[in-house]
């Protein structure tokens, strides 16, 4: 497909499902045809790409959230069909950045849901069979606005009011999850990870909990339309936000069904396909089948793979040795209460097999290694079942590694040494770079040739061009980068911005003689004395304990700095 393809597609879809004209179309309406024609043009590639890893040994990554962004600039950048389409809708009157008004998807929130859409990015780029799971939450987190106070309102967000056009739901693979005083129905909905540059998609699976009979239909002719409508909600509840308030016994019951759920269905999943490919050898299922934990959110997956295997006829040391060779686990943070710990009577509550394994799991591993443990205090330690029952263990930077092994697991590194190893963690540049700064990106391509993006090896090749004139380019698209935010700010909130300040964290113990220094450089420098901020000696001292380290609850403090060397 081109884009003039792209936009006729867009243009009969607008007509035929929405009764209106591409001039006509609102941003909802021109994002779901947009992105449905898209989403036909790409199928057949993503079905090409799922019959060419089936049957081969593949990668699978568990996470509890996924931060997308807005799949439409993204996918249409990747496809290579973002400029000209632009060109094309601007030929008609269209401005293409009214999508910005949509709603990202609510699958994620934060940096842990942003490195696994990443990590999917990057692996689909470089043509590895990798397929996420994940939940598909109705609501999100919340949606966050500000009352005339400035204190922070949380409301709903309803993502999927206008349609969810980048996912299919996929009913004949839905699974089964039983607890103990209900089942539900996990439904998968697929969404395609687009490679950059190559014809292969991958495949984000999201799980939404749906009830066995969503109406009790008696109860509603009865008149008593609570009780019709309870086993809809108390399935529906499972997905519908993410990270719901734990600080309550009920709380914490509805983050352990999350967690089981994307762990049972997932592995039911797993289970399915290799059966289809591999017949009914669950013994081989390792050899196929290699599953990253994204912290310690899906760590339930452990016990419920031995759970699924047993069932099956497999014995507990056997299914705990597939096990073993199947999972790795990332750890993200050494802050203790990031580390889950669930006590056991909870967990009994609502997945009691689960417990059961997780028991027998931790007297194994007190009989092989005395002093090491996973249940104390009759709490489940969910991070050191993942070190125990994984191939690797592996940090998201050197430095964090290196702590994971002198200190937060120190006694487990000198257990297991050759399991921890380091993974850095990384962002995409084709979203990061290539769609968020086109101007830059061309810079790079004419500096440093070939294709960058795919291989950012090749940036090293600047290091043989920073002459002054090259400075001066950069300076320019980062000005020009400045006026483009200050335009948007003026149009949203109102307010006129200077864009020509330079912001300096000073370290040491003399603030005066940094500030000299820097402007004595900055002066010197050709590349630098030609900005206005530089001329006009526009330099503001920022202090370190608001800038440079989280300010925490002195985070008022550093907005109110920030305002008044702004708007002064």
């Amino acid at each position: 497909m081109n884009a003039k393809e792209l936009i006729r597609d867009t243009e009969r879809l607008l007509l035929t499902q929405q009764h209106c004209t591409l001039e006509e179309a609102t941003a909802p309406q021109l994002h779901n045809a947009l992105s449905t024609a898209a989403m036909e043009a790409l199928t057949p590639l993503w079905v090409r790409s799922q019959h060419k890893r089936a049957g081969k040994r593949q990668a699978y990554y568990l996470s509890a959230e996924y931060l997308m962004g807005r799949m439409v600039y993204n996918n249409l950048y990747c496809l290579g069909l973002l400029d000209d389409a632009r060109k094309l809708l601007e030929a008609k009157g269209v401005d293409l950045t009214m999508l910005e008004d949509i709603e990202d998807d609510a699958f994620g929130n934060g940096g842990l849901g942003r490195l696994a859409a990443c990590f999917l990015d990057s692996a689909v780029t470089i043509n590895v069979p990798l397929t996420g799971y994940g939940l598909r939450y109705r609501y999100g987190l919340f949606k966050q606005s500000f009352d005339a106070d400035g204190s922070q309102v949380e409301n709903a967000d309803d993502w999927t009011k206008f349609g969810d056009p980048w996912s299919f739901r996929r009913y004949n693979h839905t699974v089964k999850v039983k607890f103990p005083d209900h089942t539900v129905l996990a439904v998968p909905y697929d969404v395609p990870v687009i490679g950059y540059g190559t014809e292969n998609v991958g495949t984000l699976r999201l799980w939404q909990c749906e009830a066995e009979e969503e109406l009790d239909f008696n109860a509603f002719n009865n008149q008593d339309y609570l009780r019709a409508l309870e086993a809809k909600n108390k399935a529906e509840d499972i997905t519908r936000v993410l990270y719901p308030n734990d600080s309550t016994w009920e709380g914490k019951r509805l983050r352990i069904k999350q967690q089981y759920v994307l762990s049972s269905a997932s592995l039911q999943d797993m289970l399915r396909t290799f059966k289809i490919a591999h017949g009914d050898d669950l013994s081989r299922f390792a050899e196929f089948y290699a599953v990253q934990l994204n912290d310690t959110h899906p760590a339930m997956s452990i016990p419920e793979l031995i759970r699924l295997l047993m069932a099956e006829g497999m014995s507990f040391d056997d299914a705990f040795n597939v096990a073993q060779k199947t999972f790795s686990y990332t750890n993200h943070t050494v802050m203790g209460e990031a580390l889950e710990k669930w006590p056991l009577d909870l967990m009994r509550s609502v997945v009691p097999e689960i417990v059961d394994i997780i028991c027998r799991i931790d007297q194994k591993l007190k009989w092989e290694h005395p002093g090491l443990f996973i249940v104390k205090d009759n709490t489940a330690h969910m991070a050191n079942l993942s070190i125990y029952v994984g191939s690797y263990i592996n940090g998201v930077a050197e430095i964090h590694t290196q702590i994971l092994k002198d200190d937060c697991f120190k006694d487990w590194y000198y257990a297991f040494p050759e399991r921890f190893q380091n993974k850095t963690n990384g962002i995409t540049p084709r979203r990061w770079l290539g769609l968020c700064n086109p101007e830059l990106t061309a810079m790079l391509r004419e500096k440093v040739g070939g294709d960058f993006l795919k291989n950012l090896d090749l940036i090293g090749e600047l290091k043989n061009q920073i002459y002054d004139e090259t400075v001066v380019e950069f300076n320019d698209i980062k000005h020009l980068k400045k006026e483009q935010l200050c335009a948007v700010i003026a149009k949203h909130e109102g307010v006129t911005l200077n864009p020509d300040f330079i912001f300096v964290v000073p370290m040491g113990n003399d603030d005066a003689a940094a500030m000299k220094a820097l402007e004595d450089q900055t002066a010197a420098n050709p590349a630098w004395s030609t900005l206005d901020a530089v001329q006009n000696g526009r330099y503001v001292t920022l202090d370190p304990h608001l800038f440079q380290y989280k300010p925490n609850e002195r985070w008022d403090e550093s907005y109110q700095v920030l305002f008044d060397a702004l708007y002064a």
